[in-house]
């Protein structure tokens, strides 16, 4: 089961204005309004790592561990795009990233975004949103992947740097623990 997940909301003639979810989602998103659409998966990801999904599945699909979904409203207006983000909103749990590519903008919400970001004057395209999606969430992308990652959106640009660095200081920590035979911080869970 994959740990963080994403989730990719395709409404290329929808926008992002109006109704309830859309602006729930809007309230903690980081916003590109300047914003190229295109395909978005083409190459940069193996065909076995996507999911095509439909907005009422979002949920099992969530809970069920999907690494990249991928939710096409084609031709869904703004009402559509609103019924759709309630259900997909609801269904992301804290380790989930969402897109939304829309008409007039992309927005980035959940797991590893800046909450407070607002709207970002960056330009985006179609090809940055797996690349950005991957470097959140680790799922493989394929070496014809060209977007690049949207740093600007991020909680921190440096947020595999700082993983890394949680690691090496844990091993460290077990590493001295298990020189010493004390074993007390771990003593105190289950895995121990």
């Amino acid at each position: 089961m994959a740990e963080k997940k994403a989730l990719i909301v395709l409404a290329p003639a929808a926008e992002l204005a109006g109704g309830a979810s859309i602006e729930k989602l809007l309230k903690k998103a980081a916003l590109f309004s300047s914003y190229a659409a295109g395909d978005v998966i083409d190459a940069a990801v193996a065909a076995e790592t996507v999911t095509a999904l439909q907005p009422a599945d979002a949920a099992a699909a969530v809970e069920n561990g999907v690494a990249l979904g991928v939710i096409d409203l084609g031709a869904a207006d703004s009402a559509a795009l609103n019924a759709a983000l309630e259900v997909i909103l609801d269904a992301a749990d804290r380790k989930t990233v969402v897109a939304v590519a829309a008409k007039n903008g992309l927005a980035l919400h959940g797991a590893g975004i800046n909450a407070k970001a607002g709207s970002i004057a960056r330009p985006a395209s179609a090809k940055d949103i797996v690349a950005t999606l991957s470097y959140i969430t680790d799922f493989p992308i394929t070496t014809e992947c060209c977007g690049a990652i949207l740093y600007q959106a991020l909680k921190s640009p440096n947020m595999k740097l700082d993983e890394t660095t949680k690691l090496k200081e844990a091993l460290i920590r077990m590493e001295g623990a298990l020189a010493r035979d004390n074993r007390e911080p771990w003593d105190k869970h289950d895995c121990a």
